[in-house]
């Protein structure tokens, strides 16, 4: 059984090798005018200079010495290196990002597996009102944050877990709505006949799901992992509902009292505020780079099956 199971993920019929959605675009672009590609990679070179420019005062304002962090131009003249120095003895942002780090994949992997779990029920499963309960899940991406955010807050206190980052994370084990929908399309995609001839071997359900199903829908999962990481990585809320110790805040929250202490109403030490935004900004833009192949081919792929 385990390997016709291996025989199907290795090369299983119509399903194209790593990269081949990457290649047939590249392909397509050859075969334009010379004067379009030149044209298409300008706007392209415009739109990236646009969304960078923001970014790029960032780092120059937090090279600054206090009196020239609003100066005009994109050069950090004169230099102040020593901001991130002082923005490291000011708070802990080592713990923050520690913090963060520890949530964030918490959240990115219990989202991803809970959601291709049931992502695979309603792809691969037949049953009566199959379609009506998954549209009873997607349903439930019309309810704001805010409409459940005190009932979910009380439940989370009778269970005596506020004050602690389990809330941050730990919800995700009941999936999402937005990633079942991505992730069951995907399944959708592929040949059922893959998963009965492997039923037929006597391959369990969960055999099915993790030497099956599980290696071919790697890069959406991949897509799934790296928005749910970002989310909570960004997100503010949470931790300002369910944290009040210092030391187990997340870089979110951290940056609020950074913010509060030199920013707004403090110590008018913007240079630090800065620093610190560049600090929080940088691991986010090593995961994309690290994973941006894989990344952008799950979305390729997912679009073209989709």
């Amino acid at each position: 059984m385990t390997a016709a199971v291996e025989r199907s993920v290795v090369a299983p019929a119509g399903v194209e090798p790593d990269g081949a959605a990457l290649r047939r675009p590249a392909e397509r672009e050859a075969r334009r005018p010379l004067w379009q590609r030149v044209l298409f990679v300008a706007a392209l070179v415009g739109a990236a200079v646009i969304f960078m420019l923001p970014f790029v005062w960032l780092i120059s304002a937090s090279l600054r010495p206090r009196e020239y962090v609003f100066a005009p131009g994109f050069l950090p003249v004169p230099f102040a290196p020593e901001n991130y120095a002082e923005a490291w003895r000011a708070v802990p942002l080592v713990t923050w990002l520690l913090n963060s780090l520890v949530v964030g994949v918490a959240a990115a992997a219990a989202v991803t597996l809970s959601s291709a779990w049931v992502a695979f029920g309603f792809a691969y499963f037949r049953f009566p009102g199959r379609n009506l309960l998954f549209g009873l899940v997607l349903a439930t991406m019309m309810l704001p944050f805010a409409v459940t955010m005190i009932p979910t807050y009380l439940i989370w206190s009778e269970l005596r877990l506020t004050d602690t980052q389990v809330p941050l994370w730990a919800g995700n084990l009941f999936g999402s709505a937005f990633y079942i929908f991505l992730l069951r399309q995907f399944l959708l995609s592929l040949p059922r006949e893959y998963f009965e001839a492997a039923r037929m071997d006597g391959a369990s359900y969960p055999q099915l799901f993790w030497k099956l199903a599980f290696p071919l829908i790697r890069p959406a999962l991949l897509v799934a992992f790296v928005f749910e990481f970002k989310a909570s990585w960004t997100d503010l809320l949470k931790p300002l509902i369910y944290l009040r110790d210092e030391h187990l805040y997340t870089l979110p929250r951290g940056l609020k009292v950074v913010l509060d202490r030199f920013g707004y109403g403090g110590e008018q030490q913007w240079e630090v505020v800065l620093a610190g935004s560049v600090i929080s900004t940088v691991p986010m833009i090593i995961l994309f780079f690290l994973a941006q192949r894989h990344f952008i081919e799950g979305i390729a792929t997912g679009g073209r099956k989709g």
